[in-house]
Formats: structure tokens, sequence, C-alpha cells
């Protein structure tokens, strides 16, 4: 039982009033609300003395791993120019594998360019590996270059160039990268998490499983699968939504991963230059971004996903990419999600809701992105970061961070959605806000009614009355997961 809980956010529209409840939890799921007092308390009773209660939240999109040893990388998003970049990484102390890894940069908006005479001045004969806040881009020196079998003129590598980079070095040894996963899904346990998706670029079928059966417990889990393992999948005999679990999985970790997408990376990103958008780049008239999937091989990759019980996340960043995506899911018959949709032309907020594709977005990106966009994006006619439009078109919207290029944190999230704003200035087009309850609905996947699954966050504050700084620092008491606590302060 959770006593003494006053419930907010979904499920709260089923209670009579504002006064205390007890939530009766058995065998994972919620089986009955009434009046603190009213139930016999039976078995484990979490006090909840007053708390708030919200339905369990979730990060739709994720890069666990990557995340997860972002922690081992020298943080780099707080740097203002190449050359500061280069002179931070002259003391940055080698990974065992000899690498020297900073990531998180923003080079968009600096003065000076990359370029590898810098770092090579720098670091000298050490491998060398920056990777762009928006893993996008990766800027490398000789060394790093020479180990990887690359080349470049500027020691920038872009797109498919540096994603293969970040495979690579997120490649660490299997109990390495399960030990900092596991610390990762205790932290995010900590601000309330009991869901993810996760975006590794890896075969995640085999990872999610060994995790589980090593004592991982902190959070669901649905995993996607990338084009290049797509027959792989399908081999496997994949479908999005499955079960997936070894027989000798712990007894708290049974239930908790599931198969997701397949995933697409239709364009680029807004910091690399390379979303695809319909009008070019200020200062660079050729440039109208890249579409890293032509449109015939985007509908065949969706139809032949459709056709193997798989859903698709095609990330869309571009309103050109948004379009072509839209497109895609038309012909296609395909479901599933737009990641990102940070460029979207008016014509296509109805698409979204006449096709039954959801917007996965991450509201914090509008405001790290605030300053790119008035200098990158001050010709485009689209949308930029819809949230009310979307919602407003009919449109499911489901929040996430992109973490690591945000913080997986479900509260900056809604606090990013609901004021539109993270620092001094006024809300950055606050005609995209949204209120706190439809927040919450972006950030949960279930409700605190009878036969809801038992997955409750306990807060110290009312999210509905909280101001910006309130709801950045929610005091997150208890995380309960299918009725086991995974968290308590």
């Amino acid at each position: 039982m959770i006593r003494a809980v006053r419930v907010t956010g979904p499920g709260r529209e089923f209670l009579l009033d504002d006064e205390p409840v007890d939530i009766q939890i058995a065998e994972g799921q919620i089986v009955d609300i009434a009046p603190t007092g009213s139930l016999r308390p039976r078995g484990q009773v979490l006090d909840g003395d007053g708390a708030w209660a919200v339905p369990g939240l979730w990060d739709n999109h994720v890069h666990t791993v990557q995340w997860a040893l972002a922690a081992e990388r020298e943080p780099l998003g707080q740097v203002g120019s190449a050359a500061e970049v280069a002179r931070r990484m002259t003391h940055v102390a080698p990974l065992a594998d000899g690498r020297r890894v900073g990531s998180g940069y923003r080079d968009a908006l600096w003065s000076d360019a990359p370029d590898l005479f810098t770092l090579d001045a720098a670091t000298g004969d050490v491998p060398t590996y920056l990777i762009n806040a928006d893993v996008h881009s990766v800027w490398l020196n000789s060394a790093a270059l020479r180990r990887e079998g690359f080349r470049s003129p500027d020691g920038i590598l872009r797109e498919e160039d540096a994603f293969e980079i970040s495979r690579r070095l997120n490649a660490v040894d299997p109990a390495h990268g399960d030990r900092a996963v596991q610390r990762a899904g205790e932290q995010a346990a900590s601000r309330g998490v009991t869901g993810l998706v996760d975006f590794d670029m890896a075969w995640n079928a085999e990872a999610w499983p060994r995790r589980i059966a090593a004592g991982f417990a902190a959070h669901r889990v649905e995993f996607a699968v990338y084009s290049f393992d797509l027959d792989r999948a399908i081999a496997a005999g994949l479908h999005t939504g499955e079960l997936l679990e070894s027989e000798d999985a712990p007894s708290a970790g049974r239930g908790l991963v599931r198969v997701g997408p397949l995933k697409i990376i239709s364009d680029g990103s807004l910091g690399t230059r390379t979303a695809a958008c319909s009008h070019a780049y200020p200062g660079d008239p050729e440039n109208f971004g890249v579409l890293n999937v032509p449109r015939d091989a985007l509908i065949d990759a969706l139809v032949t996903a459709t056709g193997a019980g798989l859903s698709v996340a095609v990330h869309a960043i571009g309103d050109r990419a948004t379009t072509s995506a839209l497109d895609a899911f038309t012909v296609s018959g395909a479901t599933g999600t737009i990641e990102h949709a940070q460029l979207v032309r008016h014509a296509d907020l109805a698409r979204f809701a006449r096709l039954g594709v959801a917007a996965s977005v991450q509201p914090q990106h509008a405001l790290d992105d605030r300053d790119l966009v008035g200098r990158h994006w001050a010709e485009q006619t689209a949308i930029g970061y819809p949230l009310a439009s979307l919602l407003d078109a009919g449109v499911e919207v489901r929040f996430g961070s992109d973490a690591p290029v945000a913080e997986l944190d479900p509260w900056q999230a809604i606090a990013a959605a609901v004021f539109r704003t993270d620092d001094d200035r006024e809300p950055w087009h606050p005609e995209e806000r949204v209120s706190v309850n439809r927040a919450l609905q972006a950030s949960v996947r279930s409700s605190i009614r009878p036969g809801e699954p038992a997955d409750v966050v306990l807060t110290g504050r009312d999210p509905q009355t909280s101001t910006a700084t309130e709801l950045r620092t929610m005091p997150v008491v208890a995380t309960v997961l299918a009725g086991r606590i995974t968290h308590i302060a």
C-alpha cells in the first residue's frame, strides 16, 4: 500500500476531491484507491505523508550506453570556443584504452571553427575524440583519425561517419558498460523514471536480457533496432511490444524489457547544420541540410518493418525531413513516431494526427537551441519546436531528453514545456507553452487508477502550483515500479 498521498496528473480526474488517499497494490497493479484509512493495509506500506502522487515517468528517447558513459568523458557543454576546447583536452587523462574523450561541445555559435591543426597542437599523439552535443559530428585529432582509419582535412566527421565513431567509443567491455548502465538507471529512478525507450546504436536484444540477468531492475525498457540490424531482427522474430527476457531473470527484473521500434535517422541536426530544411542555411546558399535516407529507400524500410511486425521511429529534425517521413508513413501504412520534429510545416500538423503518428519530442532542446535557431533557422518559415500546436492538432506527443544531449530528467522536460525558458529571458515562443496536465500526460504511459500498472512517483511539491525552478528541482520522495520501491529519499 502507498498511504496518504494526493493524486495529481493522470488519474486525478477520477477522484471526488483533493483529500489524501491510499493506493492498494497487488501483483504489480493498482487494485483499489480510497480515502486514507478506509482500506486495510496488506503487505509492505509506504507512508506518503501527504506527498503528491503522479504516474511513473518515461523518457521516450535515450541513448542509454552513451548516456551512461558520459560520466567518464570530459564535459564540454559550457566551453565557448574551439581553442578553449583544445586547451581543455590537453589536461584530460586518457581512458584505459588510451583514448581521450570529451563530449557535449556546441560549435554552432563559436567565433572560431574546429580545425585539425588546433587540436593536434594541443593534444599531440594521444588519440583525442570530441563528440558534438547533437552526436551528428565528431572532432578528432590526427592520432585518432589514424587509429580509426578515417581522413578529414579539418578533423570533423559528420553523420554516418560520426555515428560509427560513437559506436566504437561505446563498444566498451560489456561488464563495464553494464555497470555504468546500472548506475545510470538508479540515477534515473531517483528522478521518478519508471521507463525509457533505448536508442543505443547496438544489438540491444542481447544486451538488455544480459543486464536483467545480472540484476538490473531500475525501470522498464523498450529498445530500438537500427536499420543495419533490421534483417537480424526479422530473422530473430522480434516484434514491437514483445516481452523479451531470459528464464533465469531475477523476479525483480521480469516483465521490464520489450522490443521497441526500428530506428531510422532520416536527416541531420541543427547543431551540425545538416537538418534537411526548406530554406538554405544563412551564408551557405547551397546547404539545405541532408536527407540521409532517400524517399524510396525510406518507404521500402517502413514497408519491410511493418510487414515484420515492427513499428518505426523516424528521426526527422528539419521540415523537409518531417514531410518526407510523413509521406513514407502514408504510403507504407507503418505505425510509430517521428523523433524530434523540431521544424514542422503548418500543413503537416494535421497529417500527424490523421496518420496516428506520434511526435516524440524533447522540450529542453527548444531552450538549448533557441540561440542556434536565431542564427541558423531565421529564414525558415515552418514552426520551430512545436508543442501546443501539435497537441491542439490532436497529435499524441511524447516527451524525452535525447540523453546525453540533454539531461535525463523528466522534470526538466516538463518545466521546459510549461515555461519555455530556463534563464532570465522571456519565454521563447510562449504560444507553444503547454499546461502542467498536458506535460505530465506526455511524460507517462499510465494513470493512477485501478487496473493500471503500479508505477507511481511521490513528489515533495505539487507540480500544478510549482514555479519553473521548483519543477526543475522537483523533490522525488519515492519511485515505485510495479509495486516495488526503486528509489526512496
